[in-house]
C-alpha cells in the first residue's frame, strides 16, 4: 500500500505541473470536444510510459541516441509550432471564439494533435527516466508502484478534462479565450525555449 501510495504522489507531482499535453486537454474540455477519447488517449500513453519506465526504460535510451535527437528536434519545433498558433488564434475576430462559433477541430485532427503532444514532447520522456530511476526503490512492490502512479494519472486527466466544464461560463465571453490562447502560447513557447537549451 505504501508503494501504491508513493506512485499517486509521484503521479501527481509530475502531472499537474501545466504543460503542452495539460494545455490541450484544458481546452478541448472548455470546448467540449472529443473530452473522453482525449483523455484516454493521454492516460493509455502515460500507462505505456509507466510501464516501461519501471520495467527498465532508463537502459533502452543511452543504446538508442539517435530517438533522443528526434525527440528532441521534432518536440521543440511542434511546441513551438502549436505556441505560435495560440498567438494567431488571440489575434483573430472574437466571434470565431466563441464556443459556438468557433472552428472546431475533426476528430482526426484531435487525435493526431494528442499523441504528438504527448509522444513528441521530450519532457514526457524525461517523466519516465524519473519513474524508472525512482521505482528502483521498490524492488519488490514495482506493480503496485506503477499502479499508483497510473491511478493519479487517469484521475488527473479525466479530472481536468471534464472539470474544464464548469469554467464555461468564465468563457462564454470572448476576451476570456483570448486570454486563454495567450496564455497557451506563452507555456508553448518556454517549454520550447526550456527544451533548446537544455540540450544546448
Amino acid at each position: 500500500m505504501s508503494a501504491f501510495i508513493s506512485g499517486i504522489s509521484l503521479g501527481l507531482s509530475l502531472i499537474v505541473a501545466i504543460g503542452a499535453q495539460n494545455s490541450f486537454v484544458l481546452k478541448q474540455g472548455l470546448k467540449q470536444e472529443f473530452v473522453f477519447i482525449i483523455c484516454l488517449i493521454c492516460a493509455l500513453s502515460d500507462a505505456i510510459l509507466i510501464i516501461l519506465g519501471v520495467s527498465g526504460f532508463d537502459a533502452i535510451v543511452p543504446e538508442t541516441p539517435w530517438i533522443e535527437e528526434v525527440i528532441r528536434y521534432g518536440g521543440e519545433l511542434f511546441i513551438l509550432g502549436y505556441g505560435l498558433r495560440s498567438f494567431w488564434m488571440a489575434a483573430k475576430s472574437s466571434d470565431s471564439l466563441l464556443p459556438s462559433t468557433g472552428k472546431s477541430m475533426s476528430l482526426a485532427l484531435a487525435v493526431t494533435a494528442c499523441l504528438a503532444f504527448t509522444w513528441l514532447n521530450p519532457h514526457f520522456y524525461l517523466d519516465g527516466l524519473i519513474i524508472a530511476s525512482i521505482s528502483t526503490h521498490y524492488p519488490d512492490t514495482k506493480i503496485q508502484f506503477a499502479g499508483g502512479i497510473i491511478s493519479a494519472s487517469f484521475a488527473f486527466l479525466f479530472a481536468l478534462g471534464y472539470g474544464a466544464k464548469m469554467l464555461t461560463p468564465v468563457f462564454s465571453k470572448p476576451v476570456s479565450w483570448k486570454i486563454l490562447d495567450v496564455i497557451i502560447g506563452i507555456v508553448m513557447c518556454l517549454i520550447a525555449m526550456n527544451l533548446y537549451l537544455g540540450f544546448a
